[in-house]
């Protein structure tokens, strides 16, 4: 007896068909799934109706019959390898960046701006391209960022690339990719639809018919007016230069114009105090007052102190008489002044009065000139 048992994988559970063998064969179908089909001989030498034993009419019909059911099984699973690219198709596609120019027209050389936008789950670490991305054909400028903004569980990264172009095409496109980093050796480029951006000629197009020659040349030799600007680096230069030559010459002349200064507030003071005491000795002239003798001796005192550099406005007649070694137009002008504003003042007593002021004033100028005058 001999045995002869076909295989065959089926994604499904078949059943075999009704009387598909003849008599003396048989069809099982195991549980694994598998299609068996044998045939058993009783002999050899046993004659075969077709006269050719295995190789007769009943091996050709079992081979028919497991060819159609290759064909049926082959076209299932080709149905089935289809339907799973549609399926894909079918699901929503990832989120892609959006990128458009503002304006979307411009002349050549022209600023204009291009706006990318992101909208990502939070979950996400996205990259936007920096000044080192290739614009081709457009030239970098600048760019400016927006903080990341999330709402009602999604975010928004927002940038806009100052650029300008110098190509002559009519219509030029770009298309910036945002990256999404996944992993230290896992990166996604998402790249947005191409924006595009219209060139604005301000030379109208050649007409046909002009096209073979070149066009005219107009020349233009008009200088145009050019509004003076402020030359900073020369003024301050020259500012700089001033102030150097005003520190050299105060540090070579510093201690003469000290002395010019101090010459001059003195001579300045020196007239304010003739001045009032004038005016003093006119006072007295007119009311006979003990009062305005106090005065007059009093702005003397203060100037000769300012003179001296000393407290003599503190000093009492006798102090001031050894102060000045005992000059005799100082002795007799005080005790003069002393006698009148601590005593009483008589007719006789004016003209001493007024002879006590010459004699003050008289001994003030020589104080000045003798110490201070250049």
């Amino acid at each position: 007896m001999r045995r002869v048992i076909l295989l065959f994988r089926s994604p499904f559970r078949l059943t075999p068909p009704p009387n598909p063998l003849p008599d003396g064969e048989e069809g099982l179908v195991s549980s694994s799934g598998f299609l068996e089909t044998s045939r058993l001989e009783t002999s050899a030498n046993s004659p075969s109706p077709s006269g050719r034993g295995l190789g007769g009419g009943v091996n050709r019909k079992g081979e028919a019959h497991v060819t159609r059911l290759r064909t049926a099984l082959i076209l299932i699973i080709l149905s089935l390898l289809n339907t799973r690219p549609a399926a894909a198709q079918a699901a929503p596609p990832p989120d892609t960046p959006q990128g458009r120019f503002r304006p979307t027209t411009a002349l050549v050389g022209q600023l204009l701006n291009y706006e990318l936008t992101f909208d990502h789950d939070p979950a996400l670490e996205v990259v936007f391209p920096d000044s080192l991305a290739d614009f081709a054909p457009f030239e970098y400028v600048g760019q400016t960022y927006d903080p990341t903004r999330t709402r009602a569980g999604r975010s928004r990264d927002r940038a806009v690339y100052r650029l300008r172009t110098f190509a002559l095409d009519a219509v030029q496109t770009l298309a910036l990719p945002v990256l999404v980093l996944r992993g230290p050796a896992d990166t996604l480029r998402l790249r947005p639809a191409p924006a595009r951006l219209r060139l604005r000629r301000t030379v109208p197009p050649v007409p046909a018919r002009r096209a073979a020659r070149p066009p005219v040349l107009e020349s233009d030799d008009r200088l145009p007016a050019i509004a003076p600007a402020f030359n900073y680096p020369f003024w301050l230069a020259g500012l700089a230069g001033l102030l150097l030559l005003g520190a050299g010459a105060a540090t070579l002349f510093r201690a003469r114009l000290r002395r010019r200064y101090a010459a001059y507030k003195r001579r300045k003071n020196h007239t304010y105090f003739l001045a009032q005491f004038a005016r003093h000795v006119e006072r007295f002239t007119l009311s006979q007052s003990a009062t305005n003798v106090e005065r007059a001796v009093t702005l003397w005192k203060n100037y000769l102190a300012s003179l001296e550099t000393s407290a003599l406005s503190s000093f009492t007649t006798r102090e001031m008489v050894a102060f000045f070694d005992d000059d005799d137009d100082v002795r007799r002008a005080l005790q003069t002044t002393d006698r009148v504003v601590y005593g009483t003042l008589t007719s006789d007593d004016a003209d001493d009065v007024e002879l006590a002021f010459e004699r003050l004033r008289g001994f003030a100028e020589r104080r000045y000139l003798l110490n201070y005058e250049l």
